[in-house]
């Protein structure tokens, strides 16, 4: 960091105030002594010799990280220890109210010092974070959704266990899969892991306020709108639990109610798309609101609900432009009548030697319906299609005659793979889908799409049909 040396840091300071715009969050440190000597209240001088004392503390970092043994790393490694210690000092200038404060601590205070101070907080904030998780465990929504419960399982242990404040601070060494409904991603290490517990304990909380069976009602038919498998795909589950409150609120229900009857949605599509703007803003600010004042909920929570707010005005207003509430508010979805119930599971699977023994058989036949005859007598398991399917073992017209022996609800079952995106949240009618196709992972999902193309309408429809017919939540397709 090269900065002008040039001030003599003689005049008065007194009332000389940073000016927190030109502040960076994740640079906060060296944000405040380039503003600082650049307003006058740290010397160049002084920051050249903060720099020097950077670089020698960095120096017993990395002989710390080899033991003693060097005093060299990869370049790599070093830049690392560099943004860790920057990242602790940041914690000790970030925990002063006023930034002038912290210019007066760099001013006086050695580099050393403010180090060790920053190691002490960052630690502080670890253990407030491991306290946050216990507490996130112990609450935990006995919901079916995936993301929510390997980043509780699985992912935030890894933070537990792994995380490094002396050497990766600036690192949270998990991947974290679950998104929450208000989220800063500019923060990181464990400023962003104590801030995303904070939020997810709140929106657990939150969710606790409602049955488990209002729950389970929101996240079925969810799904069902969606047209998609809700258990492992990416959602927010307090974002749909608060909206269906404030809903609920606005139809004339409780706080406490999430089920939306028909009558009520054509109330709200009524009262929104007949408001203007400030007046549908009015109106969810009176929800939110009630909500909180109904619910008792506390003042860290109602903070949290009102960041939140801001983000449902904004979806009604984009729902009210293009005049749908469907995919806003959720209500009961038809039950439609489930002719087939798929129960693929684990035990269904073929072993690995017999499924190698079959691949062998099918490339080393000449003869098309020979291989076609082995696969249809052998293999039952949607599993095992997909591990043939995938193998590499079929080539060109195979794929075809292969294809021509399935009835359509073999067809239907592929489809909602192959076509699993566009069958999500998809308006379009099934053929329109076929026939504008997908982008193919694998060469047998182009050959299926290629041969449901060449089907008749008829057939197709029926396909079409067969797919909201199968209830395949039970399969694990991969």
């Amino acid at each position: 960091m090269e900065l002008d040396n040039s001030q003599d840091g003689k005049r008065s300071i007194s009332n000389i105030k940073i000016d927190r715009s030109q502040l960076t969050r994740n640079q906060y440190t060296m944000s405040l002594l380039y503003e600082g000597q650049r307003v006058g209240l740290i010397t160049g001088q002084k920051v050249y010799q903060i720099q020097i004392e950077i670089m020698q503390i960095l120096q017993q970092l990395i002989r710390k990280h080899t033991q003693g043994e060097s005093t060299s790393v990869t370049s790599d490694k070093a830049q690392g220890i560099m943004v860790s210690l920057m990242y602790a000092m940041d914690a000790y200038t970030l925990h002063f109210n006023e930034p002038e404060e912290a210019i007066s601590h760099l001013n006086t205070d050695s580099v050393k010092k403010i180090h060790e101070k920053g190691l002490e907080l960052l630690s502080q904030y670890f253990e407030q974070s491991k306290q946050l998780y216990r507490e996130v465990v112990e609450m935990q929504l006995d919901v079916p959704v995936d993301a929510y419960n390997m980043t509780i399982d699985e992912s935030l242990p890894v933070f537990m266990n792994h995380y490094d404040i002396v050497f990766e601070a600036q690192n949270t060494m998990a991947s974290i899969d679950y998104p929450l409904a208000i989220d800063d991603m500019r923060l990181q290490g464990v400023f962003y892991m104590k801030q995303y517990l904070e939020r997810l304990l709140m929106e657990t909380k939150f969710c606790h306020l409602f049955s488990h069976s209002d729950l389970m009602y929101v996240l079925k038919n969810f799904g069902k709108k969606h047209r998609f498998n809700y258990q492992i795909e990416l959602f927010n589950i307090f974002e749909l639990i608060i909206n269906n409150a404030v809903f609920s609120l606005l139809a004339g229900g409780k706080a406490n109610e999430v089920r939306i009857s028909d009558f009520q949605y054509e109330q709200l599509n009524r009262m929104f798309t007949t408001c203007d703007a400030d007046q549908r803003i009015r109106l969810i600010h009176e929800a939110f609101s009630r909500l909180q004042e109904e619910l008792q909920t506390d003042q860290a929570l109602n903070h949290y609900i009102d960041l939140y707010r801001d983000e449902l005005i904004q979806r009604v207003n984009n729902a009210t432009e293009i005049g749908n509430f469907e995919m806003l508010i959720i209500r009961e979805e038809e039950e439609r009548e489930k002719p087939m119930v798929l129960m693929l599971n684990e035990n269904d699977r073929m072993s690995d030697m017999k499924m190698r023994e079959l691949v062998d058989q099918i490339m080393e036949s000449d003869n098309l319906e020979e291989k076609v005859r082995i696969i249809r007598d052998h293999f039952v398991s949607l599993h095992d299609y997909l591990d043939l399917l995938n193998s590499g073992s079929l080539f060109g017209d195979e794929y075809d005659a292969l294809f021509a022996t399935f009835g359509d609800i073999e067809l239907a079952i592929f489809a909602k793979i192959v076509f699993y995106e566009e069958l999500r949240g998809d308006d379009r009618e099934f053929l329109d889908i076929v026939a504008d196709g997908t982008e193919a992972s694998e060469e047998w999902e182009e050959k299926y799409m290629e041969f449901m193309q060449q089907l008749d309408e008829a057939r197709m429809k029926e396909v079409g049909r067969l797919i909201y017919d199968i209830d395949y939540e039970e399969i694990s397709f991969y």
